[in-house]
């Protein structure tokens, strides 16, 4: 098996861990109910009022929650719209939603308004695209919606692959053609167990009991995710802290302040922050400070991150190096803080 999927109820609600060479690579966690919507619910909203000078709209979305619509064009106050939570909402603010709605599921989204079908380019295999496009347009027929083929078709049994596509067409059907009057929520979010379904490898073992967690020493894990310290190899350590406006890291070599051990520390901090991040749930602005370091090494630097943020699963990207050398970033907030959920 190239992975391990851990599947337990906990105090916090029901997580998901997925384990690779013994390590925890991914952290999935429901929070108990209640929270802000998560991302991927599809409300039928009503518009309250726009936003001046944001080209946006406050919506209402049901049971005393908003939603920020970044694009209002041509909406007016009390007009019914479908709208998807994104993201979730930073601490006191409405949900960020769109218009555009996605249908995603293990092998295919469905993509009203955006018609056409395209296969991930991670499938090299011509014959096998070939067989898959003939697949999806047997299955779809003459859909105005728009698919998108997914990575995990490549593997993929083709009955598996046709019942998928079909079951999100249907679903994609069912959602447009609701006619409610008042704001209600017509599809949750993504939960924990249904997202590492979804997006995590399918070749996977995967133990859904009492107790997985222990067997591969999770909750230790989790008891430092909750520490500002994140330890890197050689005794450098990165400090991961979640503040108001942003969230700060700091590299620190340890007790060798050798401009060796300095780019060491900055190559080991490189490669795992986005690791870093994604377990511990955060998102938003970044502000990394590298230990010292000469600017011909920024390059370098930056190359290892970008490689890395590559296999992240949260878009995240890399906005740049600021005047007093602090690298700059900005990633989506597809997860709740650890700190927040448990």
């Amino acid at each position: 098996m190239s992975a391990t999927i851990l599947i337990e109820d906990i105090e916090a609600g029901r997580a998901a861990a997925l384990i690779r060479q013994g390590q925890l690579v991914d952290l999935l966690i429901d929070g108990a109910d209640g929270g802000p919507p998560r991302p991927g619910a599809i409300f039928a909203a009503k518009v309250e009022r726009p936003i001046k000078g944001a080209g946006g709209a406050l919506v209402a979305l049901g049971d005393g929650q908003t939603g920020f619509l970044r694009d209002a064009k041509g909406l007016a106050p009390g007009q019914r719209v479908l709208v998807q939570v994104s993201t979730y909402a930073e601490p006191g603010k409405s949900a960020p939603v769109t218009r555009r709605l996605l249908f995603k599921s293990r092998y295919a989204i469905v993509t009203p308004g955006a018609p056409g079908l395209n296969i991930a380019r991670s499938i090299h295999d011509e014959e096998m695209r070939v067989e898959l496009r003939a697949l999806a347009e047997e299955v779809a027929g003459d859909l105005p919606h728009g698919m998108i083929l997914r990575s995990a078709c490549g593997g993929g049994d083709l009955d598996a692959v046709a019942a998928d596509i079909d079951r999100m067409i249907t679903l994609a059907n069912q959602v447009l053609a609701d006619d409610s009057a008042t704001p209600a929520l017509l599809l949750e979010g993504t939960d924990a167990e249904l997202a590492a379904w979804r997006d995590w490898p399918t070749d996977a073992e995967v133990l859904d009991e009492t107790g997985a967690f222990d067997s591969c020493d999770v909750w230790s894990e989790i008891d430092r995710l909750k520490r500002v310290r994140h330890e890197l190899p050689g005794g450098a350590w990165m400090a991961v802290e979640r503040t108001a406006a942003l969230i700060s890291v700091d590299v620190n070599t340890g007790g060798d302040l050798s401009a060796a051990a300095c780019l060491k520390a900055n190559r080991h901090a490189a490669r795992d922050l986005p690791r870093a991040l994604l377990l511990r749930g955060l998102g938003g602005q970044v502000v990394v400070d590298f230990a010292p370091m000469g600017k011909k090494d920024r390059r370098e630097i930056e190359t290892i991150l970008r490689a890395a943020l590559r296999q992240d699963p949260i878009e995240t990207s890399f906005a740049g190096w600021s005047n007093i050398g602090l690298a700059e970033l900005v990633r989506k907030r597809e997860r709740r803080p650890i700190a927040e959920v448990m």
